[in-house]
């Protein structure tokens, strides 16, 4: 007879942690959209909370998880158009806790990816109020598994570079291009549509080769899912005719030639794949 003591599941031990002091904020990654990709400690966390601040990224259906009674705040950001200033959402973080709520500050992917997290980290330890991070699965990591895109590949791709496509203020897209341009590697852009012309023009005039495959991912993860392979030759032209909006990722590299053959179907929706371009070989490999 087995008489050793009931040992708690992952699950159960995850959501029977200590929940939200009053005063603290938690600044969570909510993944790139799937819910499926949240992780435990986030789910935890946003069923605990008094007050939600979210943005536009993060999805609906993972908003359904959030606790009922929560305050709801809405500060999402949109291209050129901000919803609510990065200022003003700083402030109401520190506003909300100092009021002892439990606050759960919610971002799309991953907070310290690209989501600003850091710049809202630092204003609250400024102002004396505690707060923990929860990381989240990154836009790039998300998408790009769903569009059957290894980011890396022993055979193609020895590593992945991370890249911002649009500046604070509007300001010029000033990277190491020499160093982007380099064989050998995977190169994600992210809110890189505006700045399409001037992507394809530095890797290029870098020595990338306009043949290069790039895919562009417009909500990946989501039965929104959109996707499309070209090259850096019709990249402006294939954002045109497919009407990509943000939020889109724009992935650069041969690893793209997988793409066809790996891609997985997107939550509640068949899988499709565009019709295949002359860039890539018979059965979407690397020739």
């Amino acid at each position: 007879m087995n008489k050793r003591p009931h040992k708690k599941c992952l699950v159960e031990f995850q959501m029977a942690e200590q929940p939200l002091r009053v005063g603290e904020v938690a600044i969570v990654g909510a993944g790139p959209g799937d819910p499926g990709l949240l992780t435990l400690r986030a789910l935890m966390l946003i069923q605990q909370a008094d007050a939600i601040v979210y943005d536009r990224l993060v999805s609906p259906e993972i908003m359904e998880l959030v606790n009922p009674k929560a305050e709801l705040i809405h500060v999402g950001k949109a291209s050129g158009c901000h919803y609510v200033p990065q200022e003003e959402t700083n402030e109401l973080l520190v506003q909300l806790a100092v009021r002892q709520r439990r606050v759960v500050r919610l971002k799309g992917g991953d907070p310290y990816i690209f989501g600003r997290g850091g710049e809202e980290a630092e204003f609250l330890v400024e102002n004396d109020i505690d707060f923990q991070v929860v990381p989240g699965i990154t836009s790039a990591a998300g998408c790009a598994s769903y569009c059957g895109i290894p980011l890396t590949h022993r055979d193609y791709a020895q590593s992945v570079t991370f890249v911002t496509g649009h500046r604070k203020a509007d300001h010029s897209l000033e990277l190491n291009w020499q160093v982007l341009a380099a064989p050998n590697q995977t190169r994600v852009f992210y809110m890189g549509l505006h700045n399409a012309p001037t992507i394809v023009r530095e890797l290029t005039a870098h020595g990338l080769s306009r043949r290069c495959p790039v895919a562009l991912v417009e909500r990946g993860t989501t039965p929104q899912q959109h996707m499309a392979v070209t090259t850096l030759a019709e990249l402006e032209a294939t954002i045109i005719r497919e009407g990509f909006q943000p939020p889109t990722l724009i992935i650069v590299g041969e690893v793209v030639k997988l793409a066809e053959s790996l891609a997985q179907p997107a939550p509640g929706e068949r899988a499709s794949f565009p019709a295949r371009h002359p860039a890539l070989s018979s059965g979407g490999r690397p020739a």
